[in-house]
């Protein structure tokens, strides 16, 4: 049996994505990774209040990763819209939220990407510049939902959890994104930056090691998790861990 991973969701009104029906999507890629990985990925996002929905799949999961996608909404730290901003619904956000915070309390291996480190932080008690490209275009991170995003290396902080696992100084990230960590959460630091001073990956300051697995991303390693070993590793990371969670709490899987 491979370890149960919860990937997040998103839901779509009828006509966004089929002709009639309301849909319920992630991109393959996330699906791709986690299965190359030896995990057993499971898209939720379940109807109902979100604190009961999340609590419920963590009952029943090894491991999560919280996806990319839209804007955190600003609101949540105390800030109104910049006009480039498009929000995530609200159910979704709170659902997310509710899976983070749940597996964290669980020390369940946790892996968010993007939009998800952002929301983590956001949840954490940190910030976010709204937008980092006044002019619509950047160079080294791409442009959201622009077709791939930009290649470029990124500095690993020494001694950081993600510097372990990789055994290595730097990681080559693709990413497309237009937000960007200001003020790092408290009780968190910065693990991995980009030429320019962008916050790339976080960590909890209490984790002197990877330990319960908590990685927390800017760029999109799902994108190249199949053809670049690091990104893959970063995967292959979080599906270890899973599996030894499972492990520790008495549920039987095999290798």
């Amino acid at each position: 049996m491979r370890p149960n991973i919860a990937l997040t969701c998103q839901r779509h009104p009828a006509g966004a994505l089929w002709k009639l029906e309301p849909a319920f999507a992630i991109i393959s890629y996330y699906i791709d990774a986690v299965w190359a990985a030896g995990g057993l990925p499971v898209p939720v996002y379940p109807p109902g209040a979100p604190s009961e929905a999340a609590a419920e799949v963590l009952d029943h999961v090894d491991g999560v990763i919280a996806i990319g996608g839209l804007d955190v909404d600003p609101a949540r730290y105390g800030e109104q819209p910049h006009e480039t901003v498009i929000t995530a619904p609200g159910p979704q956000e709170e659902f997310e939220a509710e899976m983070m915070v749940g597996a964290l309390q669980r020390e369940m291996p946790l892996f968010a990407i993007c939009r998800g480190m952002q929301l983590l932080n956001v949840v954490a008690g940190g910030d976010m510049h709204q937008h980092v490209a006044p002019d619509g275009v950047q160079p080294l991170h791409g442009i959201p939902n622009g077709g791939g995003g930009n290649l470029h290396e990124v500095q690993l902080v020494e001694g950081s959890g993600i510097q372990r696992l990789l055994n290595s100084p730097t990681i080559v990230a693709r990413c497309h994104h237009h937000q960007q960590v200001r003020t790092i959460a408290p009780g968190y630091r910065l693990a991995a930056v980009a030429a320019d001073g962008c916050v790339e990956a976080i960590e909890r300051e209490e984790d002197a090691h990877l330990g319960g697995f908590l990685l927390a991303v800017q760029w999109h390693p799902e994108e190249t998790a199949l053809t670049d070993p690091q990104n893959g590793a970063l995967f292959s990371g979080l599906v270890e861990a899973a599996r030894a969670y499972r492990e520790s709490t008495g549920r039987r899987i095999s290798r």
